[in-house]
């Protein structure tokens, strides 16, 4: 019988050989099957409590086209986490002639099979909703304590070893700068111009842009506000710029905003 292999990873912290792995076992189940691998799909980095992923739409389509009669995958999960997109999924499967098989869960063809497989199914989205959780969870209790919850890091902080914020020294004076120079009357692109005249990068090093201004202007964690969600802690980090002059740049920015262009 002709099979493929599908092959996932879920996040950019899993390692290559993951995919590597899950490709040898794969492989060696076919050739103890007396399968014949005529073509892979990998997707990397890629969730499967989703289907909107570009290799497996790929196998799906390539179904219909009778060159192949089995999905091999490591596990189930590797082809879903949510029961009815297993579901859906593997119908259209079955109406193209393709079976999907798990080489390390043993499952039978019979009655018996049908119900480990809705039970593996089930669990993998049971796995991957309570996982969710705790990650929400652990995320709420850093934000209780205003730590960083990670993302992109705004310009003038550094994180410290127990995850809180810290002025930078190096750079928040630049930001202070920012607010006073638009404040004063400067535009957004003589402030943008002026930042990077002094060497000013951006988060990924490269040069401030316009919208670069505009994001940090509106930074209300510069006024020492830490939110997460729908919490928000007033004077939970250390404020870079005073309240007043983060309020005036904000009537500012609303007023230029509604004024007609130059």
């Amino acid at each position: 019988m002709n099979a493929v292999i599908y092959a996932r990873y879920s996040s950019d912290s899993q390692r290559e050989e993951s995919i590597e792995g899950q490709l040898r076992e794969c492989r060696e189940y076919a050739e103890r099957n007396n399968m014949t691998i005529v073509g892979t799909y990998i997707d990397r980095a890629l969730s499967a409590k989703t289907a909107d992923r570009p290799e497996f739409q790929r196998m799906i389509k390539d179904s219909a086209k009778e060159l192949f009669e089995i999905v091999l995958v490591w596990k189930l999960d590797r082809f879903s986490r949510d029961r009815y997109d297993s579901a859906h999924y593997k119908r259209i499967l079955k109406k193209n002639g393709v079976k999907v098989v798990s080489v390390k869960e043993n499952i039978s063809d019979g009655p018996e099979g049908i119900i480990l497989e809705s039970m593996l199914a089930g669990y993998a989205e049971y796995y991957s909703a309570d996982l969710s959780e705790k990650v929400v969870r652990c995320m709420t209790d850093n934000a209780l304590k205003c730590k960083f919850n990670g993302g992109m890091m705004p310009i003038g902080y550094v994180i410290d070893a127990e995850q809180h914020f810290q002025i930078d020294p190096l750079t928040a004076p630049f930001v202070l700068e920012a607010f006073k120079r638009y404040d004063g009357g400067a535009t957004m692109k003589e402030v943008r111009d002026a930042l990077n005249a002094k060497g000013v990068t951006n988060q990924r090093g490269g040069e401030l842009t316009f919208n670069s201004i505009q994001h940090m202007l509106n930074n209300r964690r510069y006024m020492g506000e830490f939110s997460y969600r729908d919490m928000v802690i007033p004077d939970g980090i250390p404020a870079i710029v005073p309240k007043e002059l983060f309020d005036r740049v904000q009537e500012k920015l609303a007023k230029n905003k509604k004024a007609p262009a130059r």
